[in-house]
């Protein structure tokens, strides 16, 4: 789905004051919601990755570069997500060599290929799950809004160019809460690309950005390049092509988490072949597509680096909550 450009207009002069009231119906039942449930207390730290807003800001790469500053201090590290679009009756470990996109979800197998990785529509069964195959710490990829499992530690991650749009709730706008009451759950917000972002409360704000992997990004300069993608933002994928160096001579656009046919892939490799093209996607994109279909598909790969202020600012937000996590007074250790 691609979100509707009235979601970054004047709410007051476009669709959205039309559907204002549904959107406080939307933000209503979810308030309803999470004072209704009694959120399950793990016996390990639980560290959240969400955001404020529908579509995509880039959680999974600050998942992994989260999970990497966790692994980094020795500890067993385990990613919890919902898997997008995955048919699965209960929560289950994600195996990386078996496992498909269809099966349990994109970003799942992006964080498998890095830690254990869990997938459950119950995020308190997720986390058990984890903590039973020796997990020390669960870091969650979404699920800010899922009163289920207690956060220990939350970032609310934000597009700096975008900010929260029209500050209006889902459908008129696309919050998925208010801003307020989403902040002063969040220890830190996290700014994503360049833009001014302006907080209604005082909260450690951090700033990062996706830069390419650097053998990639070697690999594909001065190639020219068929350029396709399936998330939340594609142009910005076809701009993060462009700065690498490489000749984006065709850009195809598909909607977040788009299960590509055969007749998709045929199509698109058709067009490269004529453009003297490589076809280029997002390592997101590129597991969705079933081992066959890979042949003569690169992927570009990104990660999450951090401004140096907010590198050191993220790890002493990580500290403090190890240190002054408490676990519940039933826990086995």
């Amino acid at each position: 789905m691609r979100a509707p450009d009235f979601w970054y207009s004047n709410p007051n002069e476009s669709v959205a004051f039309v559907l204002k009231p549904l959107g406080w119906i939307y933000g209503f039942v979810g308030r309803t919601r999470a004072s209704m449930t009694v959120p399950f207390r793990a016996s390990v730290p639980v560290i959240c990755i969400g955001n404020l807003t529908a579509g995509g800001t880039g959680k999974t790469p600050l998942a992994l570069a989260i999970g990497e500053i966790l692994k980094a201090r020795g500890l067993r590290v385990a990613f919890l997500s919902r898997g997008y679009g995955a048919d699965v009756p209960g929560a289950m470990i994600v195996d990386a060599s078996q496992d498909s996109a269809k099966d349990v979800g994109d970003e799942p197998l992006m964080l498998a290929q890095r830690a254990m990785a869990v997938v459950s529509p119950d995020r308190p069964a997720g986390a058990r799950l984890a903590i039973s195959r020796g997990a020390q710490v669960v870091v969650m990829d979404d699920g800010f809004q899922n009163p289920g499992l207690k956060k220990d530690l939350s970032f609310v991650v934000v597009d700096a160019a975008k900010g929260f749009g029209n500050g209006c709730l889902i459908p008129a706008g696309p919050l998925r809460e208010r801003i307020e009451d989403g902040l002063a759950r969040a220890q830190g917000v996290i700014a994503m690309g360049e833009g001014h972002i302006a907080l209604p409360v005082d909260t450690a704000l951090l700033r990062a950005t996706l830069v390419p992997m650097a053998e990639d990004a070697a690999r594909l300069k001065g190639q020219r390049v068929l350029a396709f993608a399936g998330i939340g933002d594609p142009k910005k994928f076809f701009a993060t092509l462009e700065a690498c160096g490489a000749d984006v001579v065709s850009s195809k656009a598909f909607a977040d988490h788009y299960a590509y046919s055969e007749e998709d892939l045929g199509d698109l490799k058709e067009a490269a072949q004529r453009h003297d093209a490589i076809p280029v996607t997002t390592e997101k994109d590129f597991l969705r597509l079933a081992p066959a279909h890979r042949t003569g598909i690169t992927a570009l790969r990104v990660v999450a680096q951090f401004e140096p202020d907010s590198a050191r600012l993220l790890e002493q937000l990580i500290d403090k909550c190890l240190t002054q996590f408490q676990p519940p007074l039933h826990a086995k250790h």
